[in-house]
């Protein structure tokens, strides 16, 4: 399981985020996504920890928390998406141009 931390501070950095949720156990990884085009933050984290009871603690304590004068949003991460490739047919919209018939 992973745990999703939003709403967090452009500023923030891993190490801020370890410290804050090893009060709830052991943290085993921080992940701060960035921005493919700017490098910038892109204001999300997500965290893993040793076992599922100490990330449900953190969940329960930080979830709604203030820090960094923001409101943390921490939940379950979701699995990620199929967004489908690009190209592919959206919505059953084909493509423009005219029917041949």
């Amino acid at each position: 399981m992973s745990i999703y931390v939003g709403n967090l501070s452009y500023a923030v950095t891993q190490e801020d985020i370890s410290n804050v949720f090893a009060e709830y156990g052991s943290v085993k990884r921080v992940v701060l996504p960035t921005d493919r085009e700017t490098g910038r933050l892109r204001g999300f984290a997500f965290v893993e920890m040793s076992s599922d009871a100490e990330e449900t603690s953190a969940i329960e304590g930080l979830d709604g928390a203030e820090w960094m004068g923001r409101d943390l949003k921490v939940n379950k991460a979701k699995p990620k998406e199929d967004r489908g490739s690009f190209g592919g047919n959206r919505g059953g919209y084909n493509g423009g141009g005219r029917s041949r018939y």
